[in-house]
């Protein structure tokens, strides 16, 4: 592309300023080429000529589009150079308050200063699974990402933080710790990420200190290894150092600090632990104080050090330990407060008695004498001797600063060891991070040892990583097959090598270093005499003869020589320390033991690597030259060592890079200098990486992407259906040179400036569309305007035409009368002579045709004989011709081989002569007779070989004509089947000409109908309109009236209003509080209670250790064993008699339950047989009392009581007639089996439900009868008991009524008829009141009687009332439904109308069929039940017939008189109980809750027939008063709830199945307690099934707490299924196509928001939705409880969605919030198909709401700020600003936010009181209730499935 195009006028360009180091501008002409001279206007208003570089001509660097100007990836910029880099991030750093960005793959972080909320556990949860690009850069999303390559590739990692001091590096190594500590957690109760964490403030304490641009300086280099496990949870971490800066201690610059550590203790001197240490103000040292300033504002020094305090304690470290390193680090401050006196030149002494020194010697309990002289002397070692020699002031101060300098060296490394033994972990690393804290780039006006150092590393990690960018980008090039070509990037080894190589800078160093007399100056004139003018990179100062520079890759250093050899040297006097050694404070002298010794177990064995920042002791006695040989190694040799490791490290992993930027040197919030931001930007690296990527392509989008972005440059004939290739035939097109792209296997690649130019196009042809739009509407409104002025026109000419047009018209009737008749006229001549010629024409051509065929056919007929002739005549020479020539062939063949025949003959005869010629005939015919076995045997092989061929071909070819067969036969089939379906084709087509039939007529009704209705219409308007008008007038009056009242009860209201309001709402909040808070500790507990469980599992299997060898079990028999594992106390001991019992149960093959059954029965019968004896004897002593009162009484009417008897005995006969004709009909019933005897409707069954019928009626009658004789007998009886005695008749009469088993009744009837005959043979007369009240008693049984039948009656009355109600009900829904299709038929067209008639028809019919077949299974199921209840009915009254007539003769039935007894016969009622036995509770619980799976079994069952069940047997053990197996089941059940839970907690189906069977469980327990709150929804019958016995009020609040722990575990499966649907379906896809356009990204590529086949859209989500709620609609979960999960649901997805808005910049765009409302109103209409609009999952979404609408609106004025801020109410004001700020425009018709707006907005909400909290809390779960939910199902008709497996319980 020719600049000519890119610069026009109105370019934007960028040129180098002073100030501002690049300032914008905008060109006034069009650039073409050979300009010398570009004018340029400034922003400023100024206009400046630039002039170009004559010898360059380079033309200034463009500028980027606005709508590319704040990306989150600065390799996003179409144009890649410093300019755009540098404006990019101070538009994100000042005006978006946004400090991170990425450049490529490397974090760039700008310290803001200020403490930003941007670190909270919300914002590390919103990161944690998400794609690096996916999200806004975040130092959270280089952990992330670090984190999840860790786990998927499993590789170690490295984040390498990186910058200058001050720039924040030390900030962001302890955030990406802080988000690896909380995302992975630790894999033991040791809480390893609280003590990784807590290494920070001691490291930060004794490693950190205030410099001039740092308050908080880390003076030494750090890689902490972050250790994971297998399950990637935190095991332990290890720590390396690198360069202490140890002339720190001695020494501080001035407004700088030495470190923390002793400014901390002597802030707490005044602590009672500390007076020993004898510090005081740190101004008193003479380390401290040098600096000049000793407090740094706003810190707390006493504060730090009780955090430094408690995190020692944290790490293990303990408090003498702690007490002895305070010890060393006072003793350091004291020993920099020993001064000297010089004797002479040579010589020095310290004063007796010297204050620090003694104070130093105490501290490190040394001996002073020994310590003073050693300060002022050394020993000197010759070949020969040893002498002692004093040494001068100057270098007595030095070796006193030296020991101070090393003492601090080892503690710190004692320190580290110890910090790293704490943090090993002795499980084995499976993986590890590594997060690198490392010092930037450092040039000072003094440059020394220590800058050389860091300078060394940083061009170290600096070519690691040009390398790892450029292996990148070369892999990106290789998968996306771009042809390669090598990118020109820096490369720094020649530096390295200059450093590091073979008499390099290191090198000379350490060798002048082993000279005697080595010196600076001498060292300074080897390096300028090995490398000056031999290696480009080191120059020497002019002006210096100490100092040398270096061209390092970021910049020029120049060193002075001062110092190095010292430094490198780090020499400390032997003697020295062994007075330290020799001391007797027992960690002294660990600092200094010998490496081996001092180096931690855990560095030791964890890493397998020493801390290489040790400066090793002097030699010790033990190992002299190894240690003397250690010593000797400089700290340049230790330094280069441990970076080569590092190195190694590094490369050993992948790397992630952080490059920490300081703003401004002055420490300003939000302030950025360009100046010092482009030095650190070239320093670190980032603009190399700009570079490298602009040399390539560094623009990349996918082929969705590029076609979404520029579908408006494209034409609808360019527009394929393949996305590749219309993007190649575009671009072809749109740019010329190819050079500028390429095309990948999946992306487009484009140089540099290519996507502004393609957006500069886009944009052209936008504002070309939109002036054509503008164009066309002012053009529409001026052509109204013309028309409406024309018609006025119009109107007047139309009048004054109109006559001069009627005159017209006249004349051309007139006119066009005579011209018609002329047509006519002249018509008929022309046609006639047209018919004339016509004819005579045709007869000609007729002649002439058939003269001309006629000749063509004979001579083609000629023709084709002629031809036949030809061919064969040509067949018969040719075959002559050939068989000639083939002879003369032949027999010269013939001839010429005779010839060589005979030649060879001759030759033959005289070899056959020669011996030789025998030999070798001989030798050949030996191999070819092994030649011919040889292919007799391979004959052979192939014969066989064939012949199995054959055979396989044979049974081929049998299969395949079976298999042709076969396809025949269905072929025919087919041919039949396809008959039949014409056949229903026809008999279709004839139901369709019915229904029209039909359908006409209805129209015909319809239309009769609409015209009555049009008349009753217009009638009842005018009724209406009558009544309106009286109601107008009334209305007036009424207003009137009651105007005053309204008014006054409207201020009474609002207030009393206002207050309940206020009041409810405040009570609502504070109940949901204390719920929240309840629900919050029942997790919790919860929590704990399944950590408790999996220590308890652990503590199980740790004791129950495996013997050696595998022994295979059965996985259904392991998974049982683990299920009951936790069985309850009661339980347990209930399962110890049954597994005694089960050997002699396996011993006798016997029926258990019937045995127990039966050995039941005989215990009742003794019970009985014992009430009964005890009652006779009782009755034996009355009528023995009575004997003697009542001897005289005649027997009177004997005759009538035996024809009475006689009487009964006939009705008993008649009853066992009738009993005989039941048996009948029931073996009638048997023997016909089928079917179709039983159906309803059969003959069988009709005759079946007749005689049930008339017996049923017979047996009334019967019944009322034997009351009549009863009272009749009562009367006439001649002995009676006196009136005491009544009402023991009446209290028995009662207790047979109660009896329900026949055998029962029987008993109680013979022991009756005993006592009746001991009283009749002494009994005589009755007196009047004694007949009388026995009259009364049996006409008071007759009463009870009918009574009880007139209620059975009106209770089946009012079920056939209902049920008649719900049909009439149904019926009136169906004729709406009729009605309103009939009114969408109509409104159809006639072929629609058909077919939707056709589909409702067969729907209606479908519907019955359906309905028939259930009223049919019904049926079934009734004539089932009735035939068991017929066998058992039959069985029983078989039996007591037998009973009755083996202990009842006749004649005692005729001669014994009959007493007053009324003993009805009823059917089993069932209770709505379970019994089961108590070793069989186990079992229960396995089939009923551990084993029920709710997608197979419990799918077919009713909703919550697992919670009946068991609240049916619970109600039997509650009437059988048994507490212990009350408590014993509801433990049981609770538990094995927990169990599954535990189980399969994940499965969505199975928690929802538990949440509603716990649930409706909890409702029984309530709505059977008995409670009268909870019986008022009861009928009578579910009253009587009340608990009796047990008030179990506490179980209900156990199960309300566990149903709570299910339903919070329901919403967390809930979050994890909808979580990775929820950002991609509600942002990222384009749910209207075509709204939002895709910016151009990055190398961190977003997410597209293009749908691929494998992301998640908005259906998905609802398709999830619509899946939950027909899950709990189908377990039958309680609507209320309903609503609560789909409000949460809706909760989640708000809260997610929005967290992710808040979070990613480039969803911050107009477009994207019309989709976002989009996605929520079809929410809201999920919600309405659902009916749960009142569930107050809409509310949730508010807040999302809000935002969207945020993003729509106008942002300009102070009323659009007006607007917003109370619109907003649902937003905070941080999250109102934060998307203000992140809003982006998409096209550049959109404007960006300016800062005045976003101010405004916020004055405006300062008074706002809400949350500072940036992120909605999306794991909030709402506090649930459980609402009443009485059953109306009644207990005694619940069916038990045999498919549960339950046949063990029974029914009660």
């Amino acid at each position: 592309m020719a600049a000519s195009e890119l610069y026009t006028k109105f370019a934007r360009v960028w040129i180098p300023d002073p100030e501002e180091v690049w300032k914008s501008a905008e060109l006034l002409k069009d650039y073409k080429p050979g300009d010398k001279v570009l004018l340029l206007h400034l922003e400023d208003g100024k206009d400046l000529e630039y002039r170009l570089d004559p010898k360059t001509k380079e033309l200034p660097h463009l500028r980027n589009p606005d709508i590319l100007v704040g990306e989150n990836d600065l390799t996003a910029l179409s144009y890649l150079h410093e300019p755009a880099v540098l404006h990019n991030l101070r538009v994100r750093f000042i005006d978006s308050k946004l400090i991170y960005t990425y450049c490529g793959i490397v974090l760039v972080a700008i310290n803001p200063y200020e403490q930003l909320p941007i670190y909270g556990e919300d914002i590390i949860n919103a990161y944690s699974g998400q794609n690096m690009g996916d999200m806004d850069p975040h130092i959270f999303a280089v952990a992330e990402e670090a984190y999840k390559q860790m786990a998927r590739d499993e590789r170690n990692q490295s984040i390498i933080v990186s910058g200058e001091s001050g720039a924040g590096k030390t900030v962001s190594a302890k955030y990406a710790m802080r988000y690896f500590a909380t995302v992975s957690g630790s894999a033991s109760e040791a809480n390893v990420e609280e003590k990784v964490l807590a290494s920070n403030p001691i490291m930060e304490s004794i490693g950190n200190a205030k410099t001039t641009r740092n308050d908080n300086s880390s003076r030494f280099g750090k890689y902490i290894e972050i250790g994971f496990d297998k399950r990637h949870r935190i095991i332990g971490a290890n720590m390396r150092t690198y360069l202490l800066e140890k002339s720190r201690v001695v020494f501080q610059a001035e407004e700088e600090r030495n470190y923390h550590i002793f400014y901390q203790l002597c802030a707490s001197a005044k602590l009672p632990e500390f007076k020993m240490l004898r510090l005081g103000d740190a101004n008193n040292f003479h380390y401290t104080k040098q600096g000049g300033s000793p407090v740094i504002e706003g810190v707390d020094d006493a504060k730090e050090m009780a955090q430094t305090r408690q995190a020692c304690t944290l790490l293990g470290i303990s408090e003498s330990y702690q007490m002895g390193i305070f010890r060393i680090l006072a003793g350091i401050l004291h020993l920099g407060n020993v001064g000297f006196m010089s004797r002479d030149s040579d010589s020095c002494t310290i004063p007796p008695r010297h204050e620090p020194l003694s104070i130093f010697c105490d501290l490190m309990a040394v001996d002073f004498e020994e310590m003073c002289h050693w300060l002022c002397h050394r020993k000197l070692a010759t070949a020969a001797e040893t002498y002692i020699k004093p040494i001068s002031k100057l270098q007595a101060t030095n070796a006193r600063d030296a020991l101070a300098k090393h003492i601090y060296a080892k503690l710190f490394n004692w320190i580290v060891d110890h910090v790293n033994q704490v943090l090993h972990s002795a499980v084995k690393q499976h993986s590890f991070i590594g997060v690198l804290d490392i010092y930037g780039f450092e040039t000072f006006e003094i440059n020394s040892f220590e800058q050389f150092c860091i300078n060394y590393a940083n061009e170290k990690l600096q070519q690691q990583f040009n390398m790892h960018v450029f292996k990148l980008e070369q892999e990106e090039y290789m998968k996306e097959q771009i042809p390669w070509t090598l990118i020109d990037f820096y490369d720094n080894q020649p530096c390295i090598n200059l450093i590091e190589s073979k008499l390099g800078i290191l090198d000379l160093l350490d060798e002048e270093c082993r000279m005697p007399k080595g010196t600076d100056d001498t060292w300074a004139q080897k390096l300028y005499n090995t490398h000056l003018n031999k290696c480009a990179l080191f120059e020497k100062p002019r002006l210096s003869n100490k100092a040398f520079i270096i061209q390092h890759f970021a910049d020029k250093v120049e060193y002075q020589c001062e110092g190095f050899l010292e430094k490198n040297k780090d020499t400390v006097f032997e003697e020295q320390i062994k007075v330290l050694k020799s001391s007797k404070f027992k960690m002294l002298p660990e600092l200094f033991q010998d490496d081996e010794k001092a180096i931690s177990p855990s560095s030791a064995t964890s890493s397998g690597r020493t801390l290489l920042t040790r400066t090793p002791a002097k030699p010790t006695k033990g190992r002299p030259g190894q240690a003397a040989k250690e010593h000797k190694k400089t700290v340049g040799h230790q330094f280069r060592n441990s970076l080569h490791l590092l190195m190694e490290t590094l490369n050993a992993t992948t790397p992630h890079y952080v490059r920490c930027i300081k703003p401004n040197d002055f420490k300003f919030p939000f302030t950025f200098d360009e100046k010092r931001a482009v030095q650190q930007l070239r320093a670190c690296g980032v603009l190399e990486t700009i570079r490298i990527s602009a040399a390539g392509f560094p623009s990349r989008w996918t082929y969705q992407e590029f076609f979404s972005r520029y579908r408006v440059l494209m034409k609808q004939k360019d527009v394929l259906s393949e996305r590749k290739q219309t993007c190649k035939n575009v671009l072809e097109k749109l740019i010329k040179d190819k050079d500028k792209y390429q095309f990948g296997k999946t992306k487009i690649f484009f140089r540099a400036g290519q996507v502004a130019y393609l957006e500069k196009l886009r944009a052209d042809k936008l504002r070309a569309a939109c002036i054509r739009i503008q164009k066309t509407i002012r053009g529409w409104l001026l052509r109204k305007k013309f028309l409406r002025m024309r018609k006025a026109a119009i109107t007047v000419q139309r009048y004054v035409r109109g006559h001069q047009a009627r005159c017209y018209a006249k004349f051309l009737r007139r006119t066009k009368a005579a011209t018609i008749i002329q047509k006519y006229w002249r018509m008929y001549v022309i046609r006639r002579r047209y018919k004339i010629w016509r004819t005579a024409t045709i007869v000609l051509q007729s002649y002439l045709r058939g003269y001309l065929a006629r000749n063509r056919y004979r001579k083609i007929l000629r023709e084709h004989k002629a031809v036949i002739i030809q061919k064969w005549v040509r067949g018969w020479l040719a075959r002559t011709y050939y068989k000639r020539s083939t002879h003369a062939i032949i027999y010269l063949q013939c001839c010429f081989r005779r010839m060589m025949a005979k030649r060879e003959l001759k030759k033959l005869k005289i070899e056959a002569r020669s011996v030789e010629r025998y030999k070798k005939l001989h030798i050949g015919m030996e191999n070819k007779i092994m030649q011919l076995q040889r292919k007799v045997d391979e004959q052979n092989k192939d014969y066989k070989c064939l012949m199995e061929k054959l055979t396989n071909l044979e049974g081929i070819y049998n299969s395949e004509t079976e298999k042709l067969r076969s396809d025949l036969e269905r072929l025919q089939l087919s041919e039949e089947e396809a008959k039949i379906a014409t056949g229903r084709v026809l008999s279709l087509q004839e139901e369709i000409a019915k229904l029209r039939k039909d359908l006409e007529q209805t129209q015909c009704e319809k239309k009769s109908i609409e015209e009555c209705a049009d008349r009753y219409k217009q009638e009842t308007e005018q009724l209406v309109s009558n009544l309106k008008e009286e109601n107008t007038l009334l209305k007036q009056e009424k207003e009137a009236l009651n105007h005053l009242i309204v008014e006054q009860a409207k201020e009474m209201t609002e207030t009393m209003e206002k207050k309940l309001i206020e009041e409810t709402k405040q009570l609502e909040l504070d109940l949901n509080d204390e719920r929240l808070r309840y629900q919050n500790l029942l997790n919790e507990f919860s929590r704990l209670e399944e950590r408790y469980d999996d220590l308890k599992e652990e503590m199980t299997l740790m004791i129950n250790v495996p013997k050696p060898g595998h022994k295979r079990t059965d996985s259904t028999h392991s998974s049982n064993e683990s299920e009951y594992t936790f069985s309850s106390e009661i339980a347990e001991t209930e399962d110890i008699p049954s597994r005694t019992e089960e050997p002699s149960e396996k011993k006798v093959p016997l029926d258990m339950s019937l045995f127990l059954k039966l050995q039941k029965r005989v215990t009742e019968l003794e019970q009985e047989k014992q009430v009964m004896q005890d009652e006779l004897d009782r009755k034996e002593e009355q009528v023995l009392r009575s004997k003697a009162k009542e001897e005289e009484r005649p027997q009177i009417r004997g005759a009538e009581l035996e024809y009475e008897s006689l009487k009964r005995q006939e009705l008993e006969s008649e009853n066992k007639k009738l009993k005989n004709e039941l048996n009948e009909l029931r073996k009638a019933l048997s023997e016909k089996s089928a079917p179709e005897v039983t159906a309803p409707g059969a003959p069988a069954y009709r005759v079946l439900m007749e005689q049930l019928t008339s017996v049923s009626e017979e047996l009334d009658v019967r019944k009322e009868e034997v009351l009549i004789l009863r009272s009749q007998l009562v009367s006439q009886k001649e002995a009676i008991q006196p009136k005491n005695t009544m009402t023991d008749s009446t209290i028995l009469l009662e207790d047979v009524q109660k009896m329900k088993d026949k055998g029962e009744i029987a008993q109680a009837y013979i022991g009756l008829k005993e006592t009746n005959r001991s009283s009749a043979m002494d009994g005589h007369e009755l007196n009047e009141d004694g007949e009388l009240l026995l009259v009364y008693e049996g006409l008071k049984q007759a009463n009870r009687l009918l009574e009880s039948q007139l209620q059975s009656q009106k209770r089946s009355h009012e079920n056939e009332a209902e049920a008649l109600r719900g049909e009439i009900q149904s019926l009136k829904e169906e004729n709406n439904r009729q009605q309103q299709l009939l009114a969408q038929n109509l409104q159809l067209p006639p072929e629609a109308r058909i077919e939707a008639s056709l589909q409702h028809e067969i729907t209606r019919l479908t519907n019955e069929n359906l309905d028939l077949m259930e009223q049919l299974e019904k049926q079934d199921k009734t004539v089932r039940k009735l035939k068991k209840q017929l066998k058992v009915f039959a069985k029983k009254i078989g039996e007591l017939e037998v009973g009755q007539m083996e202990n009842i003769s006749p004649g005692q039935i005729i001669d014994e008189p009959i007493r007053p007894v009324n003993i009805p016969r009823k059917e089993k009622d069932f209770q709505g109980m379970l019994e089961y036995k108590k070793e069989d509770e186990q079992k229960l619980v396995k089939n009923l809750i551990l084993e029920l799976k709710p997608r197979g079994v419990a799918v077919n069952l009713i909703p919550g027939l697992p919670a009946y069940i068991l609240f049916m047997c619970v109600r039997h053990a509650d009437y059988l008063n048994d507490d212990q197996k009350v408590r014993s089941l509801l433990t049981s059940t609770i538990n094995s709830i927990k169990k599954v839970l535990k189980k399969r907690g994940d499965d969505f189906e199975t928690v929802s199945f538990w949440l509603s069977n716990t649930c409706r469980f909890l409702h029984c327990l309530k709505q059977y307690s008995g409670e009268e709150g909870f019986m008022k929804h009861n009928t009578s019958r579910q009253n009587e099934h009340c608990l009796t016995n047990f008030d179990l009020a506490e179980y209900r609040q156990v199960l309300s707490d566990l149903a709570i722990q299910i339903y919070q575990q329901l919403v967390r499966v809930l979050e994890n299924i909808l979580q990775p649907m929820i950002v991609s379906g509600m942002l990222e896809h384009e749910t209207i196509q075509g709204v939002s356009g895709v910016k151009p990204t990055g190398l961190r590529k977003r997410t597209s928001s293009i749908a691929d086949e494998g992301t998640y859209t908005l259906d998905s989500i609802l398709r999830q939705l619509n899946s939950f709620h027909s899950v709990m609609c189908q377990h039958g979960m309680d609507p209320e409880l309903i609503k609560q999960v789909v409000k949460q649901m809706f909760y989640i997805v708000g809260a997610v969605t929005l967290n992710n808005l808040l979070l990613r910049k480039d969803m911050c765009s107009w477009s994207k919030g019309m989709q976002i409302r989009y996605n929520v109103s079809q929410l809201e209409e999920w919600l309405r198909d659902k009916n749960l609009m009142n569930s107050g999952a809409k509310e949730t979404l508010e807040p999302l709401i809000q935002a969207a609408q945020l993003l729509q609106v106008k942002k300009k004025t102070d009323d659009d700020a007006e607007a917003i801020c109370s619109m907003c109410n649902a937003l905070t004001t941080a999250q109102i600003v934060k998307v203000l700020n992140l809003y982006t425009p998409v096209n550049e018709f959109e404007e960006r936010v300016s800062v005045s707006f976003i101010r405004t907005i916020q004055m405006r909400l300062r008074d706002r009181k809400d949350s500072p909290q940036l992120l909605m809390d999306a794991k909030h779960i709402f506090p649930v209730t459980f609402p009443f939910n009485p059953s109306s199902l009644a207990l005694e008709t619940i069916q038990i499935p045999a498919s549960l497996g339950l046949g063990f319980i029974s029914r009660v």
